[in-house]
């Protein structure tokens, strides 16, 4: 019964599109990271994020340690990649190309938005961690890819409506 709860659970929450992003810091062996879909604004003061991450994941128990992290919001041309984050391996870095920012933090290059974080506070939720971060420094590239997106199981990308002189939104007066 349990196992089917839970594989109705995901069925049902594949309903609900999510972006995708990459956790991504530097352990003693290099950059490590995770693909995550349950990435979100938190608080505008202070500045702070979230994201969920199971306890079995070891890259991100090599992140935690290191205690700074940059979040990489993927762009549409990042399946490929994400599924190798996602995917367990000993060196997800090899072949991607990344860089380390002034900080000294790990990024993916042609991702569409990059925010570099400090751990702040995590609370356990039943499998999995719930991460909450500070917001150290943020950054998006204004270009013309949009985001990956993950829906019911498999991956898209956003196309927005066109907008028409009835939906335009006004500025208030």
């Amino acid at each position: 019964m349990i196992q089917q709860d839970e594989v109705r659970f995901r069925a049902v929450l594949g309903h609900y599109t999510t972006g995708v992003a990459v956790i991504a810091g530097l352990a003693e062996s290099g950059p490590v990271g995770l693909a995550v879909n349950s990435f979100t604004a938190v608080s505008l003061r202070p500045l702070l994020v979230s994201f969920c991450v199971s306890h079995s994941s070891s890259s991100w128990r090599m992140v935690r340690h290191g205690g700074r992290f940059s979040v990489n919001v993927l762009s549409e041309h990042q399946r490929e990649l994400c599924q190798r984050m996602a995917t367990p391996a000993q060196d997800k870095f090899e072949g991607v190309d990344w860089f380390l920012s002034a900080q000294g933090i790990p990024g993916l290059s042609g991702a569409i938005a990059r925010l570099e974080c400090t751990t702040d506070v995590v609370y356990p939720a039943g499998d999995h961690d719930i991460v909450i971060a500070a917001v150290d420094n943020l950054e998006a590239d204004e270009g013309p890819n949009g985001p990956l997106v993950f829906y019911r199981g498999d991956y898209g990308r956003f196309s927005p409506f066109e907008r028409s002189p009835i939906c335009q939104l006004r500025p208030d007066s």
